[in-house]
């Protein structure tokens, strides 16, 4: 059989040579490598989705092979309903950022082939079933964002690439320190994912002690508050197509962690947290509602909208509950299509008018009526509209948590109110009344925007509107994982 597994996660490592062994003078043909690449990984993520077995709750396209006998160490690829969707998430927005990436004058070579390494390591991250080769991955994403925000970012670049890098380094630490005690309590010794959920016979301490070390890991990449102080500054200064996958990927990293090693691994530590998840997921929504309410920088508006909406999936999380799960990972498949379209967007605008001041436009609506009403449709995803993608996933997130945590689950709504208002106020702010003069003659969105837009436009109706389709492909996997749990079946 093909190895397609190992296909879609090194075949950018085969770019990334193919680009370093390219002249540094030929920047056309370094970008259509970098492109041709990344939609060749993008088209075989999606075969491997229309190949997976949504019936079965197991792993499939299973790839297994000695890597370091003498630690037990394996080579073990596979994918299930938890993992799949953020793998064709992965390949999408890797195949839109990179041709959003076009516009890169400055060190092409050195940018493209980063850029391809790191879509190596998200890949990977999403498809290892060996918890020293998940780390491998996981640690890989951190070298090449780092400089992918230090040289191409921002007038800040160096601090905010420093302080992301740091955060994330600490966290992986102990997050690495967690599996060091779970391999060296299991008999035989191993990191195999698949074994470890097999056969947990751990006390309810030890879980405790592991689940907390997992969770500052996993935490500091979602963000949860108060451990978010890293992304604004990230987002702001990363160049737009890096903030497209910072929100649309790499935040789902950390809530991916949570599904596939901390609640299947240490279940009884993860129902002991359950209650604080939720208090902090109630804090996330809040606070981060009210923050990006109060900003008058674009970017940064729409990077703290993150921190609420990511705040929906921790409350899916806590409460071990089908809708619960089922939102939450449909809320982090939803978020990362609708927020990554937000951040093109504004680097669309950012492109023309080199400036992210809300308070510096205004009527743009009559200018550029089609940037207007892209705007328009990704804003009110976010805000949850119904028929669209939000709505969908943020009601089942709510629906579930009512049956477990009824007064959390209403304060929570407030998040719902508050992104209607600072999403409204930005459409208002940016679209409607005068046309500041200063615009007068700028640019409609072009045909290269358009390209990077217009899928995740599709992709935001068709879930809103027919929700049941990506719900069927990883609904009995997340149901297993609750049933495991012992959660509640509703």
């Amino acid at each position: 059989m093909f190895p397609i597994l190992s296909a879609i996660v090194f075949l950018p490592i085969a770019g990334m040579i193919a680009i370093l062994l390219t002249p540094k003078t030929q920047t056309k043909l370094i970008r259509q490598i970098a492109i041709g690449v990344s939609a060749v990984v993008f088209l075989l993520t999606a075969i491997a989705t229309l190949q997976f077995d949504s019936g079965d709750t197991g792993m499939q396209l299973v790839e297994k092979l000695a890597w370091i006998p003498q630690m037990n160490v394996f080579y073990h690829l596979g994918i299930d309903g938890i993992s799949i969707p953020m793998v064709f998430l992965t390949g999408l927005l890797g195949l839109l950022a990179c041709v959003a990436s076009y516009g890169i004058e400055v060190r092409v070579k050195e940018y493209f082939a980063l850029y391809l390494l790191l879509l190596t390591g998200m890949l990977g991250t999403f498809i290892a079933l060996d918890l020293f080769l998940f780390y491998v991955f996981w640690e890989v994403v951190l070298v090449p964002m780092y400089f992918l925000i230090g040289i191409w970012g921002g007038p800040r670049k160096e601090y905010a690439a420093i302080k992301f890098f740091l955060y994330t380094l600490t966290g992986s630490i102990f997050m690495l320190l967690g599996i060091l005690a779970l391999y060296f309590n299991s008999e035989p010794h191993t990191f195999d994912m698949v074994q470890l959920a097999a056969n947990h016979p751990y006390s309810l301490g030890f879980q405790k002690v592991i689940f907390l070390a997992l969770f500052f890991g996993f935490a500091i990449k979602v963000p949860i508050w108060p451990f978010h102080t890293w992304l604004p500054d990230a987002h702001v200064e990363a160049p737009t197509p890096i903030s497209v996958i910072l929100a649309g990927v790499l935040l789902k990293m950390g809530t991916y962690g949570f599904m596939r090693i901390s609640y299947p691994l240490v279940p009884e530590g993860a129902r002991w947290f359950g209650i604080y998840m939720a208090v902090l997921a109630l804090i996330g929504i809040v606070y981060g509602g009210f923050v990006a309410l109060a900003q008058t920088d674009f970017k940064k508006m729409v990077a703290y909208s993150s921190v609420s909406h990511m705040g929906f999936v921790i409350l899916g999380l806590s409460v071990f509950t089908y809708s619960g799960f089922d939102g939450a990972l449909l809320q982090m498949f939803n978020h990362g299509t609708i927020t990554a379209g937000l951040f093109l967007l504004v680097g669309v605008l950012y492109d023309r008018t080199h400036t992210r001041d809300l308070n510096s436009f205004g009527g743009l609506g009559a200018r550029v009526p089609v940037y207007a009403a892209l705007l328009t449709v990704f804003s009110l995803a976010s805000l949850g509209l119904p028929a669209m993608s939000g709505f969908v996933s943020e009601f089942l997130c709510l629906l579930g948590a009512f049956t477990v945590y009824k007064y959390i689950t209403i304060a929570s709504c407030a998040g719902i109110i508050l992104g209607a208002s600072y999403l409204l106020y930005m459409m208002q702010r940016v679209l409607l009344g005068p046309l500041n003069p200063k615009w007068k003659e700028l640019p409609e969105i072009n045909g290269r925007e358009l390209f990077t837009l217009v899928p995740l436009m599709v992709i935001i109706f068709l879930i809103g509107i027919f929700p049941q389709g990506i719900l069927n492909l990883f609904g009995p996997t997340t149901h297993a994982l609750v049933d495991a749990l012992g959660g509640i079946a509703r």
